[in-house]
C-alpha cells in the first residue's frame, strides 16, 4: 500500500478543475439533493495525469458458493472482483486519475489480504456509450452504467456488460450477464464514506459483497 501512495501522492489543490460529468449524468435537482461532500468529490475534476487517493480499510465481505466461484474465474481476466474473505480489517485504498488522452478516469483499488500480494483492480471510467458511462476493466469487458442519487449516497448501476471484439461491440444478453451490479458511495459525515460493491443473480441471489470505509484525502 505504501508504494501506491509514493507513486500517487494527493493532488495540490491547484491541480483540481470544476467537473460537471457526473452531475450532468445525474440530473441537477438529484445531484442537489446529495450530500456537499459526495458533490465535491464527484464534482471536481484533476488536471490530466493527476491523481488523488482515498486510505481507508475492509470492514465487511460476503460471498455465497457461486460468487466464489465467479470471483475465481473471474482472476483469469484481471480479478475485477474481490476475492478473498481475508480481506476484511486489511488496509485498503483508492488511486483516482485522471486520463490525459481522453474524457475519462482510471480507477485502481487495493485491497490487502492476511497473506500474499494485496489485490489490486484496475478499471477506467470512461463517459460514452448509449448510457453515457462505462466502465471498462480491460480483456475487451465493459458495463454500460447508471448513475442514481439516494438518501447520502451516489449509486453505480450496471445497465448491461459488453464485449469489444475487433472494433466491435457485443451486447452480452441478459442470461449470460453475472448479475445486477449496484457500487455506492455512501456519505458519513466528518470526512468519511463507505464503498460499497453488490453482486446479486436472479437465479443465486447476492453473490458478492464488499464495504470498505474511506477518509478524504488531504488536498
Amino acid at each position: 500500500m505504501s508504494d501506491i501512495m509514493k507513486m500517487c501522492p494527493n493532488s495540490p489543490a491547484k491541480a483540481l478543475h470544476a467537473d460537471s460529468r457526473f452531475s450532468t449524468l445525474l440530473g441537477q435537482k438529484a445531484w442537489n439533493g446529495l450530500p456537499a461532500a459526495i458533490r465535491r468529490r464527484f464534482g471536481k475534476r484533476l488536471s490530466g495525469g493527476a491523481s488523488i487517493a482515498y486510505q481507508g480499510k475492509v470492514t465487511s465481505m460476503k460471498m455465497n458458493l457461486a460468487g466464489k466461484c465467479l470471483a475465481q474465474i473471474a482472476r483469469l481476466v484481471g480479478a475485477p472482483l474481490p476475492y478473498d474473505l481475508s480481506s476484511v480489517g486489511q488496509p485498503a485504498v483508492v488511486v483516482v486519475t485522471e486520463d490525459a488522452t481522453s474524457d475519462g478516469q482510471f480507477w485502481i483499488r487495493q485491497y490487502g489480504r492476511a497473506t500474499s500480494f494485496p489485490q489490486v483492480v484496475h478499471s477506467l471510467k470512461r463517459f460514452s456509450g448509449p448510457t453515457r458511462l462505462e466502465e471498462y476493466v480491460g480483456f475487451g469487458i465493459g458495463m454500460a452504467l447508471r448513475i442514481e442519487a439516494e438518501a447520502n449516497a451516489l449509486l453505480f448501476k450496471s445497465d448491461h456488460y459488453f464485449l469489444q471484439v475487433l472494433g466491435y461491440r457485443l451486447r452480452l444478453p441478459r442470461l449470460l450477464s453475472p448479475g445486477a451490479l449496484v457500487i455506492g458511495h455512501h456519505d458519513l459525515g466528518d470526512g468519511r464514506f463507505v464503498f460499497s460493491l453488490s453482486l446479486t443473480n436472479r437465479l443465486f441471489g447476492e453473490l458478492i459483497r464488499q464495504d470498505a470505509l474511506f477518509n478524504d484525502s488531504k488536498e
